[in-house]
Formats: C-alpha cells, structure tokens, sequence
C-alpha cells in the first residue's frame, strides 16, 4: 500500500502559530479540526521535530483565527520565535474518523484510480481555499498537479485499507483548451447621450 510515512501516521496536524497577538504573549492559531476550539482538548500538542510541547488554552475565537494562551508564554517577545510552528497530536489520542470521514494525513499518499480501477497517479495532498475540500492529485507522468472537489460526484470511492480512491475527471474537450472569445463593446446608438 502506498501510503503516508510511518511518522505521518502517529502524527496529526492540528493547527499552526500564526504569530502573537497583543502585548501578553497570546498567539493566533490556525486549526485544522472541525471546530477551532477543539485543538484545546487534546493536551498536550507538539513541534513538528518533537522537541517542544505546548499546552493550549483557548481565550476566543476570531476571522483570523483562534487566540490562545500558550503555558510558559509571558510576553509578546516570547510568543514571536513561535510564529510559523506547526502543532502536532499523537494519532492515538485523535477519535475514530466517522463514517464517510477521513483525516487529511489517511488520503495523502493513496493511489488514485478511474472508475475501471486504471491507476491515474497519487494524492499529494488536502486542501482547502474556503470553498470545500480538494484533493491535490499528481498525475501519472505529468509535472503539474489537479485539484479535484472532495465530493462524492468527483471522488466516489474511498478506500484507506486498499490504499487507494476512486476519481471521476471531468471530461476536457478540445473547446475546452481553447481562450474564451473576447466579448465585443456595445457601441452605442447615433442619438444616445453621453456621459463623462
């Protein structure tokens, strides 16, 4: 089974320092978990290397992200080397993935077939612009990568023990390489009035 590393499999991202906030060395965070202030309830959370720990406590939640205390974070100075640090949780810790749910680290890596189980490359990796999630999907023999919605329309089958999901492409038609024709400026009647 092709499949994300060992290490990915222990480890989840949860969430990463965006960078302080305020003067008492709180920091905005980025969640990855289905409500923000879930990423509080897992203990304690870890750097990327495992070095350092983190213990979170949620003060609220904002557009830009959730503010948090972080434990031993006095001051803004303190909190500003944490900027970029990307949180990690033990696997173990996570609950089971409900049915017709997936953690983003059990798709990245799975082989990705057509619907007569041709292979057509490998997920690459989850993401999300606001609109839904994306499966990056690299294609066999092709440098650049696809993004395709994560829906049951484009991706009906997911198979983590198999290693592998299933992917409907659209159809691309030669029209469809083609730029869209220039649309052509309305000129205006020989007694229509002007206006600047």
């Amino acid at each position: 089974m092709s499949g994300p590393s060992s290490d990915a499999q222990n480890r989840i991202l949860l969430g990463r320092i965006l960078g302080p906030h305020g003067i008492r060395g709180d920091v905005v965070i980025e969640t990855y978990t289905a409500e923000p202030r879930d990423i509080a309830g897992y203990g304690r959370l870890e750097s990327e290397d495992g070095k350092r720990q983190f213990e979170i406590k949620v003060v609220r939640e904002t557009p830009k992200g959730l503010i948090a205390r972080v434990a031993g974070i006095a001051d803004r100075t303190a909190a500003e080397p944490l900027k970029g640090t990307r949180l990690f949780v033990d696997r173990a810790r996570l609950p089971a993935a409900g049915e017709g749910e997936f953690y983003y680290a059990d798709l990245v890596g799975l082989r990705v077939e057509d619907g007569e189980g041709h292979r057509l490359g490998e997920v690459v990796a989850v993401v999300n612009y606001g609109a839904g999630d994306l499966l990056e999907v690299r294609l066999d023999g092709a440098r650049k990568t696809e993004l395709v919605p994560f829906t049951e329309t484009f991706v009906p089958l997911v198979d983590v023990e198999n290693g592998r999901v299933v992917v409907a492409l659209p159809e691309v038609t030669e029209a469809d390489d083609k730029p869209p024709p220039k649309p052509k400026r309305p000129r205006p009647a020989k007694d229509a009035a002007t206006r600047r």
